[in-house]
């Protein structure tokens, strides 16, 4: 096994611990035994727990981003496409498309987001590390949907706001199962349909109307 493939095992254990389990109750001796390295081999390669975090965190942050870059490449795409076949182009398909990607996002890697919501249970030093990393599309996002909103294609509203209404809505689906089941809402693929579809719907009538 290569040091790279070596170093994506241990990424892997400790992205799936941290964001299910959290990282006080994740040791370098599970991680070792989930990735089927030696805790020494962690060391040499992280140096330790601490740094082993802010690698995940490095490697997920850049994860979401891709996926949302991906997402609104191909809603830019869609829309110039259509738009040749008289289709007006607006914010809304974008909008939709990052809400689209980001639960294909939790149902296929719900780990991710419950690194996103163990982070930032954490605070400083590390909350702020993701943050720096996620501020230049949270701040794309915002210009984004202030631009939208002041041509009229979308209704004014706090844009940081409506971001973290859906980031609440979208996380809590991927990590707060038990929570989830209390309030009497079933889990699987047919229940995130409907959560996507009732965060679109709400999204929609907060921005179109």
């Amino acid at each position: 096994m290569s040091a790279a493939e070596t170093k994506a095992r241990v990424l892997d254990a400790a992205l799936a611990s941290f964001g299910r389990r959290g990282y006080e109750a994740t040791s370098l001796d599970a991680v070792a035994a989930v990735s089927g390295v030696r805790k020494q081999t962690i060391l040499y390669h992280f140096g330790g727990k601490e740094h082993l975090l802010e690698a995940v965190i490095d490697r997920s942050a850049d994860e979401l981003a891709e996926a949302l870059e991906r997402a609104l490449r191909v809603s830019a795409q869609r829309a110039a496409t259509e738009a040749g076949e008289a289709r007006p182009v607006d914010g809304w398909d974008r909008v939709e498309a990052v809400v689209r990607s980001v639960f294909r996002l939790a149902a296929r890697r719900p780990e991710v987001l419950g690194l996103v919501r163990e982070v930032s249970r954490l605070g400083p030093p590390h909350a702020d590390r993701l943050m720096k990393q996620l501020e230049p599309l949270v701040v794309r996002a915002t210009s984004f949907l202030e631009a939208e909103m002041r041509g009229g294609a979308l209704r004014a509203q706090d844009p940081r706001l409506v971001l973290m209404a859906a980031y609440s809505i979208v996380v809590g689906f991927a990590t707060e199962v038990e929570v989830q089941r209390a309030l009497g809402y079933a889990a699987g693929p047919r229940a995130a349909v409907r959560r996507r579809a009732q965060l679109l719907d709400f999204l929609h009538s907060a921005l179109v109307g």
